[in-house]
């Protein structure tokens, strides 16, 4: 099923696995959901998602939010361990502000 927030086909239970995602960058770095969500769909738009359980499913929600907010430095993501110091981590720029994969209003 589509809604009227991703651009992505998802079942019940990836739909909810992907509101977990866009909760988790709301929640953790302080953006907006619309900004969240404008990221996910970006990154995500035309991608085949399998139904729940999909593989991405064997990683938290926290894992995916990291990936999709912050650039990798070496092939590695900052993962919000205790005392783990984030200002080190450069932040990916959020889609441009008249992109489609905005569906939310900020």
């Amino acid at each position: 099923m589509r809604t009227e927030e991703f651009l992505i086909e998802l079942d019940e239970g990836m739909l909810d696995y992907f509101r977990q995602i866009a909760e988790e960058m709301v929640g953790r770095f302080g953006i907006s959901r619309a900004e969240a969500v404008a990221r996910i769909n970006a990154t995500y738009e035309g991608e085949e998602i399998e139904p729940y359980p999909d593989l991405m499913c064997h990683e938290p929600a926290k894992y995916w939010a990291y990936g999709l907010y912050f650039e990798p430095r070496e092939g590695q993501l900052p993962y919000g361990a205790p005392g783990e110091n984030l200002s080190e981590w450069a932040v990916r720029p959020a889609p441009p502000a008249d992109s489609h994969v905005w569906t939310l209003k900020e």
